[in-house]
C-alpha cells in the first residue's frame, strides 16, 4: 500500500470515509432523479391485481434495483426470477420498463391487459405459473415486445389471430398451456420471428404452409399436439433452422425428402409417426448434428454410413423402428460419454456385441426367437422350478400386504439399464434419457415424502420412471392363465393451483406385447395425484414360461411440469397370479363386489322408503339422517357454498329428474351437482339405481362420482366437473355452446364412448346395460376426452342372461328396435344407441330431422341407410369439416355406426368388436342394411308426433325431443321432461 509522507493515518481513514460517503450520497441522488413515469406505475399496479402478484413494495421506486424489484433466480430456487429491468438512458432523467421476468412464481391470475401500457417493453417472461384466460389483443399494440415466455402456464382458448399483429416478436413460446383449435395463418406475419414453440398444447388440424414466409426461424418445436396430415414437405423453407422437433404431434410419416435442405441443424427430433415404412431419410449434409432422434418413424434399411461422419453428435436416437442390416461398428466405440439407443429394431443379431454398456441400449435390437424373448443381455440361467405368482414393489423395497409380500426393486435405473435377478427370477430393462434435464440415476426411481392416505402406501411412496420404455419381465412362470394387477400412484405432478400441477403424463401399457392400456393418464384415470389406482387384467396367457410387461411413452403429453425430467411412465407395483391356483379368491371377490352394491342399493331403498320418498305420501320435509353412503362426505352445507346457493348463474345444464350446477369446494376442486327433483318418485328411483351402479365402477370413460347428499327433501349426486358439458351442445347446440371439433377429435369421442361401453359390457365387475347412451349423456371434459354419464336408468346384468325383461326406458330415436316394442334388452340395444350417437358425431346434426324444412327424411339413420344404397355416405359428413379429414376414416366410423343400428339385433358387433374396428385393427364388416327395415323406429316417430297433435300435454317440440320415455306395466308411456314441468304425465298408447 502506497503511503502518504508526514499524514498520519487516522487523517487518511477519515478522508477515505468521507469520500466514500460523498459516493454514496451521489448514488443516491442519481436513483432519486431517475424516475419511472406514473403511467407505467400505474401499469404495474394493474398488472400485478391481474396476474395475483402481491409482494411488490409500491413505497419503492420500481427503478431503482431495490432487492424488491429485482430478485433474480438463485441456488435455492433456480426456477425463480422476479426481475424488473429498465433503461434510464433517456432524456431528462427517465426511466421505462424494458424487461419483465414473473417466473416460476405460482402466479393464478389472468394475463394482464395492462402489459401493453408499457410501450417500451421489450421482454416479457411468464413461464412457470398458473396464469389463465386467453392472450389480451390489448399486447397488439407493443411494438417493441421481441421475447415473449407463457412456457407452463393453464392458458387456454384458440391462439388469437391477431396475435400475428406482434410483428416485433424474435421468441415465442406458448408450451405447455392448453391451446386448442389451428394454428392461424396470420402467424405468418411474424417476419422477425426466430423462436416458434407451440409443443404440449391441443392444436389440431394441417400445419399452414403460409408459415413458410418466416424464413428466419432458427428453432420450430410442435410436439405433443394433435395436427392432421403428413409431415409438410415445405421444410426446406425454413433453411436457417437449428432445431426442429416432432415428437407425437399428430402428423404422419413419411419423413419428407426436403428435411435434407436443413444443413444447419444441430437438433432434430421426429417421432412416433403414423404412416407407411419409409428408407431413412437423407441427412448427409447435416454435419452440425449434435441431438439426433428419428423414433418410431417406421424406418427400414441399414444406418447410413455417413451418420459415423456427425462428429459433433452427442446423442443418437433410433429406437423402435424396422432397422436392418449390421449394427455398426463405430457405434460400440463411441464414447462412454455419448449415448445410443437402437432398442427395438431388426438388426443382425451377430452383429449386437456381447456385452451391453451402460451408454449403448441394445435392447430387443435383433428379431426375437421362438423360446427366447430376450436379447443377448437378457438370458438367465436356465429355470430350476416354475412358479405361479410374482411380486414387485417397483422402486421400493419389501413390503408385505394382504399377507403378500412385494420384492424389492431398488436397482438404480439410467438410460440403457438391464437388471436380472437370477434368484427371483425377475428383471427390468429401462430405456432412454430425459432429454434438457440434468438429472441422475435416482430421477429414475422417485419417491414421495409426503404422507400418503391410500390403502397400503408402502406400494405407492416410491415408483419407478423412464422417459421412453420400461419393462418388466418374470421368467420361470407355469404356462397357462393369469391376472395381472398394475398399481399406479401420481406422486411427482401435484393437485394444487400451482405450474406443479400442470404436467400431463401420458403414456401405453403392454403385457405379453398387446396394447392395454392406450394415453393412459394416472392422474386423470385415479382422480387426482397422490392416489392409487389399480388396473387389472385377467387371462393374460404366459407362453415359454415368461411374462413381459412394458410401459412405454409415446411423445405425449408434457415434458417440462412440474420440471424438466419427469415424464415418461410412471409404475408403482406389479402383482401376477396364476387363475388356475387363485380360482376360488377370484369367485369370493366377484360375490362380494356384486353383494356389497346390491347391499348398498337395499340400504338405501330401505332408508328412503322409512322417510317416505318412495312412498304416494307428498309429505317431504322429514330429515334423513344417519345415512352413510361412503361414496363421499359431502354435507347440503358445503354444497350450497360451493354452487353459491344453487345460483342460476352456475347452472349448467338439465337432467332428466333435476338441475346441473358447477360448484367450487373450498380446496379450489371443480364439482358438478345433480339436484333431483323432489317431486319425482321416478327421480328418486333413478337416485338409488345411479349411486348404487356407479359407485361400483370407475373408467375414464364413465364420468366419476365423488358421492352424494341426502338432507331433508334434498337428493343429490356430486360427480366430476366435465368443462365442455355434453356432447349435444358441441356439435348441434346454441351456437355459443358449440365446439369446433375437427375430424380427429370426433373420431376420438367416438373410440372413447365405444371403450366405455366395453368396460360397462365386458370387462366390468358389475355387467351394466345403460340404456340411455345418447349425445346429452356423454359429456367432455377439457381435454375433450369423451366420459359416459347419467346411469339412473341402467340395469345390471349376470353374464349368463341372455336377455332381460323390464320396463321400457330411454329415449326416442335412440331406442333399439326390439327393445322400444317388446321390451328386449340386451346389451346389443347400448349397441344401437351408440351406432345412432356415431353417425351424429359424423355429421354434427341430431338424429331427429323432422324438423327440417323438406327433408325426405325421418331421422339421420334413414337418411345414411339411403346415402349407403346410393354409395354415397360421405355425403352425410358435416360440412364444417370443410377437407380437414381422411376420407377413409370418416367411412370406416360411418360403415361401423352402421352396423351398429342394424334392425336386427344379431347381425350387431359386439362393443369390443367396434373399438376394434374403429381403431383399424380388424376389417369392418359390408352389410347394407335396406331403408325400409327401419319402418319400425318411423312408426314410433309417427306415433309421437299422433301424440304431440293432441296436445295432451303442452310442451315445445324442442323440449318434447329432450325427453325420456318411460314403458309402464300396462304398456302406457310416460315422460319424464327434461326441462320446466316435473311431474309425469300419460301418452296415448303405443300397442
Amino acid at each position: 500500500m502506497t503511503t502518504i509522507p508526514n499524514v498520519p493515518d487516522t487523517i487518511i481513514s477519515l478522508v477515505i470515509v468521507m469520500l466514500l460517503i460523498f459516493l454514496a450520497e451521489i448514488k443516491v441522488d442519481a436513483q432519486a432523479r431517475f424516475k419511472l413515469p406514473d403511467d407505467e406505475v400505474k401499469a404495474l399496479r394493474e398488472i400485478a391485481v391481474q396476474v395475483g402478484k402481491k409482494d411488490w413494495n409500491f413505497n419503492i421506486e420500481p427503478c431503482s434495483n431495490n432487492t424488491n424489484w429485482l430478485t433474480p433466480r438463485s441456488q435455492d430456487r433456480p426456477l425463480y426470477n422476479n426481475s424488473l429491468i429498465c433503461n434510464c438512458s433517456y432524456p431528462g432523467d427517465v426511466c421505462h420498463v424494458v424487461h419483465l421476468f414473473l417466473k416460476g412464481q405460482d402466479l393464478s391470475g389472468k394475463l394482464p391487459p395492462s402489459l401493453a401500457k408499457l410501450p417500451y417493453l421489450e421482454t416479457a417472461d411468464f413461464a412457470l405459473n398458473y396464469l389463465s384466460g386467453s392472450i389480451p389483443p390489448e399486447w397488439t399494440s407493443m411494438k417493441n415486445l421481441k421475447y415473449l415466455s407463457l412456457y407452463v402456464n393453464n392458458v387456454s382458448g384458440p391462439i388469437p389471430t391477431y396475435l400475428g399483429n406482434m410483428t416485433s416478436l424474435v421468441y415465442l413460446s406458448l408450451e405447455n398451456n392448453k391451446f386448442s383449435g389451428t394454428v392461424p395463418t396470420e402467424l405468418a406475419k411474424l417476419f422477425n420471428l426466430e423462436n416458434l414453440i407451440l409443443k404440449a398444447n391441443y392444436l389440431t388440424g394441417k400445419f399452414p404452409e403460409a408459415l413458410t414466409k418466416l424464413t428466419t426461424l432458427t428453432e420450430l418445436r410442435i410436439s405433443s399436439n394433435n395436427f392432421a396430415g403428413r409431415i409438410p414437405n415445405f421444410l426446406d423453407s425454413w433453411k436457417n433452422l437449428n432445431k426442429l422437433e416432432i415428437q407425437a404431434s399428430g402428423l404422419k410419416g413419411p419423413i419428407p425428402s426436403t428435411i435434407s435442405e436443413l444443413s444447419d441443424l444441430t437438433e432434430l427430433r421426429i417421432s412416433d409417426l403414423d404412416g407407411h415404412s419409409s428408407e431413412f431419410p437423407s441427412l448427409k449434409n447435416m454435419t452440425k448434428m449434435k441431438l439426433l432422434m428419428l423414433r418410431s418413424c417406421n424406418l427400414v434399411g441399414p444406418i447410413p454410413g455417413y451418420i459415423s461422419k456427425m462428429t459433433e453428435l452427442k446423442t443418437l436416437y433410433f429406437t423402435s423402428n424396422q432397422l436392418s442390416g449390421d449394427v455398426p461398428k463405430w457405434i460400440p466405440k463411441r464414447d462412454a460419454k455419448y449415448k445410443t439407443d437402437l432398442s427395438y429394431n431388426n438388426f443382425n443379431e451377430s452383429s449386437v456385441p456381447s456385452t451391453c454398456p451402460d451408454y449403448l441400449n441394445l435392447f430387443k435390437s435383433f428379431p426375437s426367437h421362438e423360446n427366447s424373448l430376450l436379447a443377448e443381455c437378457q438370458k438367465g440361467s436356465p429355470c430350476l422350478k416354475e412358479v405361479h405368482s410374482l411380486h414387485i414393489n417397483c422402486g421400493g423395497g419389501v413390503a408385505t400386504v394382504g399377507g403378500i409380500t412385494y420384492e424389492e426393486d431398488q436397482e438404480e435405473g439410467g438410460p440403457t439399464k438391464f437388471v436380472f435377478d437370477g434368484e427371483k427370477n425377475t428383471g427390468f430393462s429401462s430405456t432412454g434419457h430425459f432429454w434438457d434435464a440434468d438429472t441422475t440415476s435416482k430421477s429414475y426411481a422417485p419417491n414421495n415424502v409426503s404422507i400418503l392416505g391410500m390403502k397400503d402406501p408402502e406400494l405407492y411412496t416410491n415408483a419407478r420412471l423412464s422417459p421412453l420404455s420400461l419393462t418388466y419381465y418374470g421368467r420361470c412362470l407355469a404356462n397357462g392363465k393369469y391376472t395381472v394387477k398394475l398399481h399406479f400412484a401420481e406422486i411427482i405432478i401435484r393437485d394444487n393451483r400451482s405450474f406443479h400441477s400442470l404436467g400431463r403424463r401420458i403414456f401405453n401399457v403392454y403385457i405379453q406385447e398387446k396394447l392395454e392400456l392406450r394415453d393412459f393418464d394416472i392422474r386423470k384415470e385415479a382422480n387426482g395425484c397422490d392416489k392409487a389406482i389399480i388396473k387389472e387384467f385377467k387371462a393374460v396367457e404366459v407362453k415359454n414360461n415368461i411374462i413381459e410387461i412394458r410401459f412405454h411413452w409415446s411423445g405425449k403429453g408434457t415434458t417440462a411440469a412440474p420440471k424438466k425430467g419427469t415424464y415418461g411412465p410412471l409404475i408403482s407395483a406389479i402383482s401376477v397370479v396364476s387363475e388356475s391356483h387363485n380360482h376360488r379368491m377370484m369367485i369370493s371377490i366377484g360375490i362380494g363386489a356384486t353383494t356389497s352394491v346390491v347391499c348398498l342399493i337395499v340400504i338405501i331403498l330401505g332408508t328412503l322408503w322409512r322417510k317416505n320418498y318412495l312412498k304416494e305420501s307428498t309429505s317431504r320435509e322429514k330429515e334423513l339422517r344417519g345415512l352413510d353412503l361412503q361414496t363421499g362426505r359431502f354435507t347440503f352445507r358445503q354444497i350450497k357454498a360451493a354452487t353459491n346457493n344453487f345460483d342460476p348463474s352456475n347452472k349448467i345444464g338439465e337432467g332428466g329428474f333435476g338441475s346441473v350446477y358447477k360448484g367450487i369446494l373450498l380446496d379450489g376442486s371443480i364439482i358438478a351437482v345433480k339436484q333431483l327433483s323432489s317431486k319425482s318418485k321416478q327421480g328418486n328411483r333413478e337416485f338409488v339405481t345411479e349411486v348404487g351402479i356407479i359407485s361400483g365402477l370407475q373408467h375414464p370413460n364413465l364420468v366419476r362420482l365423488y358421492g352424494c347428499c341426502i338432507s331433508r327433501n334434498q337428493l343429490l349426486l356430486v360427480y366430476e366437473y366435465m368443462e365442455n358439458n355434453s356432447l349435444a351442445g358441441a356439435l348441434y347446440g346454441p351456437e355459443e355452446r358449440q365446439l369446433k371439433l375437427d375430424w380427429p377429435t370426433r373420431q376420438k369421442i367416438c373410440v372413447g364412448i365405444a371403450r366405455g361401453l366395453v368396460f360397462l359390457h365386458e370387462d366390468s365387475t358389475l355387467r351394466v346395460v345403460h340404456r340411455d347412451i345418447k349425445t346429452t349423456n356423454i359429456l367432455l371434459d377439457g381435454d375433450l376426452n369423451p366420459k359416459i354419464s347419467d346411469f339412473g336408468l341402467a340395469k345390471l346384468d349376470e353374464e349368463e342372461n341372455t336377455h332381460i325383461s323390464t320396463r321400457i326406458a330411454g329415449t326416442l330415436g335412440y331406442m333399439a328396435p326390439e327393445y322400444a316394442l317388446w321390451g328386449h334388452l340386451t346389451y346389443k340395444a347400448d349397441v344401437y344407441s351408440f351406432g345412432v350417437v356415431a353417425l351424429e358425431i359424423v355429421a354434427g346434426k341430431n338424429n331427429n330431422m323432422k324438423h327440417l324444412e323438406n327433408s325426405p327424411y325421418v331421422s339421420l339413420v334413414d337418411w345414411a341407410l339411403v346415402l349407403q344404397q346410393e354409395g354415397n355416405l360421405v355425403e352425410l359428413l358435416d360440412p364444417k369439416l370443410g377437407s380437414e379429414f381422411y376420407k377413409e376414416e370418416v367411412l370406416r366410423v360411418i360403415k361401423v355406426a352402421l352396423l351398429c343400428v342394424n334392425s336386427s339385433a344379431a347381425l350387431r358387433p359386439m362393443m369390443s368388436e367396434v373399438v376394434n374396428m374403429l381403431e383399424g385393427r380388424s376389417s369392418v364388416r359390408e352389410t347394407v342394411v335396406d331403408p325400409t327395415a327401419y319402418g319400425e323406429q318411423v312408426r314410433l316417430a309417427g306415433l309421437r308426433d299422433q301424440y304431440m297433435n293432441q296436445n295432451v300435454h303442452q310442451v315445445s317440440s324442442a323440449e318434447y325431443e329432450s325427453q325420456t320415455l318411460v314403458r309402464s306395466s300396462d304398456s302406457t308411456w310416460m315422460a319424464s321432461p327434461s326441462s320446466k314441468d316435473l311431474y309425469p304425465y300419460q301418452v296415448p298408447s303405443l300397442t
